[in-house]
């Protein structure tokens, strides 16, 4: 499983979100094959998209040849998009900004979001997301905002847009983990704790959503069957067929229940 982690902190190890988002990926990695491929948003030199870039989209709607300029531009915002496609799952990392999302993300958004690319369109059937059989996972922090404050400290926009947007795109299966509140708070590390906590419980859920995806036909191999075994009260086992029913260090496969 290939998954992309895009970190839109530019705080470094002082980010909440990204410190538990790399807890989310370690544990994740360390319990099935994941390829971890990671964006930090506001290190990567993203290409503009303005005037150039903009003409050379409507240069397709248009017909006409792009300019020299314009296939550069466009082969550039293809990059950013490819690298996006080729995940199975998306971990954000964001830490809300004025009630809503850090500006680098818009930007990694608006290149990403692409008709033919990420998204159809149809005059009878309207949008249709071109991205589906994803997961996404979202770590928000915040230093104020959090869901029993009042009106007077603050919003979270960041929420909706984000999911709103993996929506439009066909990534349905969305997961948050907040680290909420960082600042309105007398122990930050208990704070922590509940999101660490949170992304435990996710990976359980997302795990054995994985071990699913592949039951009945496809048998799936296990980096680690000793943490299944402790799993069995969430997957439950039984024996592949014409196999021994011990794991063996050599064999380390089985089907889920269905």
């Amino acid at each position: 499983m290939k998954l992309l982690h895009i970190n839109a902190s530019p705080r470094g190890a002082n980010s909440y979100s990204l410190e538990v988002a790399d807890y989310f990926t370690t544990k994740l990695a360390e319990h099935h094959e994941v390829e971890i491929d990671r964006l930090d948003l506001f290190a990567a030199n993203l290409p503009e998209f303005g005037e150039i870039a903009t003409g050379a989209k409507m240069a397709l709607f248009a017909g006409r040849d792009q300019t020299n300029e314009e296939v550069a531009a466009w082969d550039a915002v293809r990059a950013v998009f490819d690298r996006f496609a080729a995940a199975d799952m998306y971990v954000f990392n964001v830490p809300i900004w004025n009630n809503g999302v850090p500006y680098k993300l818009k930007h990694y958004i608006d290149l990403v979001t692409q008709p033919g690319w990420s998204f159809g369109f149809g005059p009878e059937a309207g949008y249709s997301g071109l991205m589906t059989d994803r997961k996404a996972v979202i770590v928000h922090a915040s230093g104020v905002w959090h869901s029993d404050v009042g009106k007077n400290f603050g919003s979270d926009f960041s929420t909706p847009v984000l999911k709103d947007w993996l929506g439009f795109l066909g990534v349905t299966d969305v997961h948050d983990i907040r680290v909420q509140p960082t600042v309105l708070t007398a122990d930050v590390e208990a704070v922590k704790a509940v999101a660490v906590k949170r992304a435990s419980e996710l990976i359980a859920i997302i795990y054995r959503a994985l071990l699913l995806d592949h039951c009945g036909k496809t048998p799936f191999i296990l980096r680690d069957a000793r943490y299944l075994l402790r799993r069995k009260d969430v997957i439950g086992w039984y024996q592949i067929p014409n196999e021994p029913h011990h794991l063996t260090p050599r064999l380390n496969v089985r089907y889920p229940k269905q």
